[in-house]
């Protein structure tokens, strides 16, 4: 019993004033008094344990999470390197496809460029010895010869500026083609970008492989025109579709089908405010089993080290980012369709 408790009760009991029946009640008051403080007593030392037992384990608590606060900062630190290699990678790699479309091309690029340049060294050449009659007919007081001659070296001459025009115009292409693109909407001939890179893409596919045939047909809209795109981006869709096409009826071909004649047509169509450009093939058509893969990164049907993977990804991702759709009809035995709409106003 408390010291407290105890001396009232000595008083108590040694006063005489008391009667034996109050001082009992009084005792009984007393102790109660002291059973409640005990309990108080032991709930506040309960309590106090309490609260250490809970600052040790708030204690512990900080320190668990600055743990984690650390380990979630290393994590984003090494998950923004990640993201930063991830990136380098990707434009190593979409790098890497612009250059093999470029290597498709530079073939079929030379082989163009050289018939320019055999008309403009022939009438060069024809000019110079030209020039020397047309001095000599001078000599001879010969005017009307001599005017004639002057007529044909000026002929010659447009001819020269023609084919020389020719080739700066493919030397630009494939600038055009081989640059990153900057995203720069340029005023652009449809029908003669695609009929360019049709060209160039069947003379580059014969320059690696002579025994490569196909009937190339083409049904440009006229009533196009100009219209405002980014020529380099749409021109690399177009060739990897047509080179694709390219490859998938030479497999139909050489798969030994009799009386096959490999086709690919390229075509043009304005319809309300879009432009339609569809590349059509009569190979073996696109299993269904992989149809839904085909615009999907790094997926491809063809041998290892025949393609990236990412041609049709990067292909659907730029026209997509023209605002447009690229989309795929194909039947098996008989070919497919590729099918670019892209607005003519392109925001």
């Amino acid at each position: 019993m408390e010291q407290n408790l105890q001396n009232i009760i000595e008083i108590l009991q040694n006063h005489s004033g008391l009667s034996d029946d109050e001082k009992a009640k009084l005792m009984a008051y007393l102790k109660e008094a002291d059973k409640k403080i005990t309990i108080v007593e032991f709930k506040l030392d309960r309590t106090e344990k309490v609260k250490r037992t809970t600052a040790i384990l708030l204690e512990e608590t900080i320190e668990e999470l600055e743990q984690k606060r650390k380990a979630i900062e290393e994590t984003n630190a090494a998950l923004k390197k990640s993201l930063e290699e991830l990136k380098a990678a990707q434009a190593q790699l979409i790098q890497s496809e612009k250059m093999a479309s470029l290597g498709e091309l530079t073939a079929g690029i030379a082989h163009e460029i050289q018939n320019p340049l055999n008309f403009v060294n022939n009438f060069s050449e024809v000019s110079y010895e030209m020039i020397d009659e047309m001095w000599e007919e001078i000599e001879k007081e010969d005017l009307e010869e001599a005017k004639a001659l002057a007529n044909d070296i000026k002929s010659n001459l447009e001819k020269i500026l023609h084919h020389g025009k020719r080739a700066d115009t493919i030397v630009k292409g494939m600038l055009q083609h081989s640059r990153s693109s900057a995203g720069v909407k340029e005023p652009t001939d449809i029908n003669a970008l695609a009929d360019e890179y049709l060209r160039l893409a069947y003379h580059g596919l014969r320059a690696k492989d002579k025994s490569f045939n196909a009937e190339l047909k083409t049904d440009f809209d006229n009533s196009i025109g100009i219209i405002h795109i980014i020529p380099q981006d749409i021109g690399r869709v177009i060739l990897n579709l047509i080179t694709n096409a390219f490859y998938v009826v030479d497999e139909k071909k050489n798969s030994g089908i009799e009386n096959y004649e490999p086709t690919v047509s390229v075509s043009t169509k304005k319809e309300g405010n879009k432009i339609i450009i569809t590349v059509k093939d009569n190979g073996n058509g696109i299993p269904q089993k992989v149809l839904d893969k085909i615009f999907q990164p790094f997926f491809t049907t063809k041998p290892t080290g025949q393609g990236t993977g990412l041609g049709l990804s990067l292909s659907y991702d730029i026209v997509k980012a023209h605002g447009g759709e690229l989309k795929v009809e194909t039947e098996q035995g008989k070919g497919s369709v590729f099918v670019i709409q892209i607005p003519i106003k392109f925001n």
